[in-house]
């Protein structure tokens, strides 16, 4: 299954999504600024990402500056849940990986 967690007000998530449509994929949109997703939602998100799970937060954001800098994945992934917008969008999870899309041309290497 194909995922893409997307936020239509975001031009990237947009284009990500419309990248989508155009190669014709079957995949599910979450739309999560308004599903209330879970921690567990948050961290499975964030352990498919891999790497530093501080580099998928969106750092203008005004929570940003409320985690503490070694935050670990249990506590970003419930500041997540409190405050969804922290996720760099748009994310695409895939049976081959997953990647934070930027720039949009990415959901493609993951097709």
């Amino acid at each position: 299954m194909i995922t893409l967690y997307h936020n239509p007000r975001c031009s990237k998530s947009r284009q990500a999504k419309a990248l989508l449509d155009e190669a014709g994929v079957d995949y599910q949109t979450r739309l999560y600024l308004k599903e209330n997703l879970s921690v567990a939602d948050f961290t499975g998100v964030l352990v498919a990402l891999g790497g530093k799970p501080m580099d998928h937060l969106r750092r203008g954001e005004d929570a940003f500056a409320r985690l503490p800098a070694d935050a670990g994945i249990e506590q970003i992934a419930q500041a997540l849940h409190a405050d969804p917008i922290l996720l760099e969008r748009p994310v695409l999870l895939t049976p081959k990986g997953a990647a934070v899309c930027r720039p949009p041309e990415r959901v493609l290497t993951l097709l």
